[in-house]
C-alpha cells in the first residue's frame, strides 16, 4: 500500500472517530439531567393515567344508567350530552369499555358509531323474540289434493263463501291449563313472556307488542280466564298481578 492510501484511511477514521468522541463526552456531562428528564416524561405518564382513572370511576355511574336505559346501545353523544363533557373523552371511554367487555360496534346511517354491550335482560328479550310459537310448530297443515280434472263440490258452487282472513290464530289453551290454579302457575309470584301467553291464549310476540301500551292491565284482564290484570317489570322483565284496592 502506498503512503498516500494510509493517509487517506487515516483522515477518514479520525473524522469517524472525532464526533463519537464529543457524544460522549456530552452524555458524560449531562447523564444527570437526561435521567431527571426521563424521570419527570414517567411521572406524567403515571400521573395522567391515576387522573383518567379517577374520571372514568365518576362516569362509570351515568355509563350504567344509560346502558339499563337504551337495553345495551350507547353512542359517544349520548354520554357526551348526559355527562356534560367533550366528544372525544366520551369516545375514548366507551372504546376502553368496548374492549373491557368486548362489546360490538355498528356504524349507523349518519355515520355515527353505535356501540353494542350485551347484558342479561337484553339477551332475555333477544331470546324471548326469536322464539317461534310452539303451536305452529306443533299443528301440521293438511292438504287435500282434488283427483285431476275433478268436478268442485255442488255445496261451493251454490253458496261460495269468503272467509275474512284471520289477523291472529290464538294457540288453543289445553283443559289442564285452564284449569291449573293461579297459585301453582305463579311459582315465583310472577310469569314470564311465554307462560303469560298461555294464559292468556295469544302469542308470545302479541304479549311483546303490547306489554308497553298504556291500557295493557285492561286487555290482559280482558284476556286472562280468572279476569286478572298483569303488569309488565321492566327491571325482572316478568309479569305480575296488578294488585287492586278492595277498599
Amino acid at each position: 500500500m502506498s503512503e498516500k492510501t494510509i493517509e487517506s484511511y487515516g483522515k477518514g477514521f479520525l473524522l469517524l472517530l472525532l464526533p463519537i468522541s464529543f457524544l460522549i463526552i456530552f452524555l458524560v456531562a449531562t447523564w444527570r439531567i437526561w435521567l431527571g428528564f426521563i424521570l419527570l416524561v414517567l411521572i406524567f405518564n403515571l400521573w395522567q393515567l391515576y387522573t383518567w382513572q379517577q374520571w372514568c370511576k365518576k362516569v362509570n355511574p351515568v355509563f350504567h344508567q344509560l346502558i339499563r336505559e337504551n337495553q345495551g346501545r350507547i353512542t359517544p353523544m349520548d354520554l357526551a350530552i348526559k355527562g356534560n363533557f367533550s366528544g372525544e373523552k366520551a369516545k375514548r371511554y366507551l372504546d376502553t369499555k368496548a374492549s373491557e367487555f368486548a362489546a360490538s360496534t355498528v356504524d349507523s346511517e349518519d355515520g355515527s358509531k353505535v356501540y353494542q354491550f350485551i347484558t342479561a335482560s337484553t339477551l332475555g328479550s333477544i331470546l324471548d323474540n326469536s322464539e317461534p310459537p310452539k303451536e305452529l310448530e306443533s299443528e301440521p297443515v293438511e292438504q287435500h289434493a282434488l283427483p285431476f280434472l275433478a268436478p268442485p263440490p255442488q255445496a261451493q258452487l251454490e253458496e261460495p263463501e269468503l272467509e275474512e282472513p284471520e289477523t291472529e290464530l290464538p294457540p288453543p289453551p289445553s283443559q289442564e291449563e285452564v284449569q291449573k290454579p293461579l297459585e301453582k302457575q305463579l311459582m315465583f309470584g310472577s310469569l314470564i313472556q311465554s307462560e303469560l301467553a298461555k294464559r292468556l291464549n295469544v302469542y308470545s310476540s302479541t304479549v311483546y307488542k303490547r306489554r308497553d301500551d298504556p291500557d295493557f292491565a285492561e286487555w290482559s284482564r280482558s284476556k286472562d280466564p280468572d279476569g286478572i290484570a298483569w303488569k309488565y317489570s321492566r327491571k325482572n322483565k316478568e309479569f305480575f298481578p296488578v294488585e287492586e284496592d278492595k277498599s
